[in-house]
């Protein structure tokens, strides 16, 4: 019997999702199990269940990622599982950042199904998959964002989903309801968060987290 591969797809478009599914499931060696998750809760809860994936393909722009830093979460929570960033966003500054976050590889989303097999292969085999345009010339992450990586870093995977909403406006008894979790559970949520991120307001937990942003080279 030939080797059985455990594969999570995370990326919110459908129609690349099944693009994935297709390339992988002819163009690899051995069996392929692909599972799909559409945001970065999703993904959460699907890893939570399970810790044994062999790899995951990482779309940067998924509801709940905030640029970098879902890749800086999964490092820190699932070191073990290989991620292979997945992006339409290919500028050599945000394969550099990729690189830095902790990833395997770096797949840009224009290419070729040959490529995307070939890639996959490489670190499910234990190696990793750049492309040329992997910039050493790009600046180094600054002491700022080598700071909020860390302090990411040592959210529980609630706390980050809290945040998360945090930085997209909600109040905290939105929060519960979509968590359904009680609002003083919510409040002692956002009281951890802002002493691990050291802030003091919503607006600087937002501002924070925007220093994971793809813009930000």
């Amino acid at each position: 019997m030939g080797t059985t591969y455990e594969i999570l797809i995370a990326d919110d478009h459908p129609l690349f999702r099944s693009a994935l599914f297709q390339a992988l499931n002819t163009g690899l060696n051995g069996d392929i199990r692909l599972t799909e998750a559409g945001s970065i809760a999703e993904l959460q809860s699907l890893l939570e269940q399970r810790s044994d994936w062999d790899l995951v393909l990482l779309d940067l722009n998924m509801p709940g990622a905030h640029g970098f830093s879902g890749l800086v979460l999964l490092r820190s929570q699932f070191p073990q599982i290989p991620v292979i960033v997945v992006s339409a966003q290919e500028e050599a500054a945000v394969v550099r950042r990729a690189r830095d976050f902790g990833a395997s590889g770096f797949i840009p989303k224009s290419s070729s199904l040959e490529i995307i097999q070939s890639s996959v292969q490489d670190v499910l085999d234990g190696d990793t998959c750049w492309p040329s345009q992997v910039d050493d010339q790009v600046s180094p992450l600054s002491s700022e964002q080598e700071a909020i990586s860390s302090q990411l870093a040592s959210l529980t995977p609630q706390q980050f989903r809290v945040l998360s909403m945090v930085c997209d406006g909600l109040l905290n008894k939105q929060i519960a309801y979509e968590l359904q979790v009680s609002e003083a559970t919510v409040k002692a949520h956002v009281t951890a968060i802002f002493r691990k991120l050291g802030v003091r307001t919503r607006t600087q937990a937002a501002l924070a987290l925007q220093q994971m942003e793809l813009s930000r080279s």
